[in-house]
């Protein structure tokens, strides 16, 4: 569980890292003007006091090496540095910050272009030279359609990230965003092929044509995306950025002065009872489904059709994402995501049993599994934007 824009520099103390530890949150990615070496060491200095981990992308040494220059051993090129110039910037910037246990790694850019892929391999690759034990990481922009796929595909196949991060932000002034599920069905899809996790942000403020989200709707955010099988939950923002940057941006977890908004309350209470605990069962299985019950399916995305596992659906629109483990074993779990962030819903699952010999449901309080007195389906009953969690045993 992650965030972007965290306090700035004069916000940078063990009160307010205290306060995003205490929200559930595990890592952090530089920004809000933590920017050079010295505010950049007291950031990680405090990160090892409260726990957090801290990916650095807003160090000068770190943002020339991987996006303000090309590399390249041609010197005919222009603005750029030989691998062996950043092969010295990653382990100068390395050194700073490897003496802290709280450092994960770099960011090597965010919402790269497809220009810049070629530089940013090699960017990865001397990272990963450098810095073996250590994440190199890089997020991508929102998109739908044939080309935004060739676009992740050649992002994938170039780059060779260990995750495959993406942000859209669907909570419109307006509605719904209509292609929020086509990007995850791209996502999904590539990730799956190239066998690397999927990483999202969700929205967690409001900025240009975007509204501020309830409770029910980042919790709605974070339940679709885990239905797709995101392992990877980042919040943007945390810190409520400077009207100066322009986009409008206004409340996020905090607002400009620090004062904690009912959205810091709401990600608190989510990332401790719910998504710490359902991320630790997700996390080590693969998705094999994700589809729409109960209703016609959104742009992109796939409909129910019955399966060796599951034979119908009723009720209220659902989102259902079913994972397997690594192994050969036929015990599948499921995941029921009410598809909707504004009403309860009431989402029954008739299960194959040709199939399933037992249902057992998840209880993020106590972290144990329940079996169901009928294993001949499912009801989940879900308050808004809310999922639940069931084991099938076969």
């Amino acid at each position: 569980m992650g965030l972007f824009w965290p306090p700035h520099p004069f916000a940078t103390t063990v009160e307010r890292y205290a306060q995003m530890r205490e929200a559930g949150f595990t890592f952090l990615i530089t920004g809000n003007y933590v920017d050079d070496s010295a505010i950049l060491n007291q950031s990680l200095a405090i990160a090892d006091q409260v726990g957090l981990k801290v990916l650095v992308s807003s160090d000068p040494d770190v943002q020339n090496f991987s996006q303000r220059f090309t590399i390249s051993d041609d010197r005919s090129v222009p603005m750029s540095i030989t691998t062996a110039d950043a092969r010295k910037l990653a382990t100068d910037a390395l050194n700073r910050y490897r003496g802290f246990g709280s450092f994960a790694g770099f960011s090597l850019g965010d919402e790269p272009p497809a220009g810049r892929f070629p530089t940013l391999a090699k960017a990865f690759a001397v990272a990963r030279e450098v810095a073996p034990d250590y994440t190199p990481y890089s997020n991508l922009v929102p998109g739908s359609g044939s080309g935004y796929q060739a676009f992740v595909r050649q992002f994938v196949d170039t780059v060779h990230p260990p995750m495959l991060s993406f942000d859209r932000y669907p909570l419109l002034a307006s509605g719904e965003d209509a292609q929020y599920f086509a990007n995850w069905a791209i996502i999904r899809s590539e990730g799956l092929r190239a066998n690397i996790p999927t990483w999202t942000f969700v929205q967690s403020v409001e900025f240009n044509g975007h509204r501020f989200p309830t409770a029910a709707e980042l919790l709605w955010q974070i339940n679709t995306s885990l239905a797709y099988g995101c392992k990877g939950i980042q919040y943007f923002t945390y810190w409520q950025p400077d009207p100066a940057r322009g986009e409008g941006f206004g409340r996020a977890l905090t607002t400009l002065d620090g004062t904690l908004t009912p959205l810091y309350t709401a990600a608190k209470t989510i990332n401790t009872t719910w998504l710490s605990q359902v991320g630790v069962e997700l996390k080590p299985l693969v998705s094999e489904l994700a589809v729409h019950a109960n209703e016609t399916p959104p742009a992109g995305a796939t409909g129910f059709t019955p399966d060796t596992y599951l034979s119908g659906t009723s009720g209220s629109a659902a989102v259902l994402g079913r994972f397997r483990p690594t192994d050969a074993a036929k015990t599948r779990w499921l995941l029921v995501a009410n598809r909707q962030h504004t009403t309860g819903a009431s989402t029954t699952v008739t299960l194959n049993q040709a199939t399933v010999t037992k249902v057992s449901v998840f209880d993020p309080a106590t972290r144990a599994y329940t079996a169901q007195p009928d294993r001949t389906k499912i009801v989940a009953t879900l308050a808004p934007g809310a999922a639940a969690l069931y084991r099938l045993d076969a």
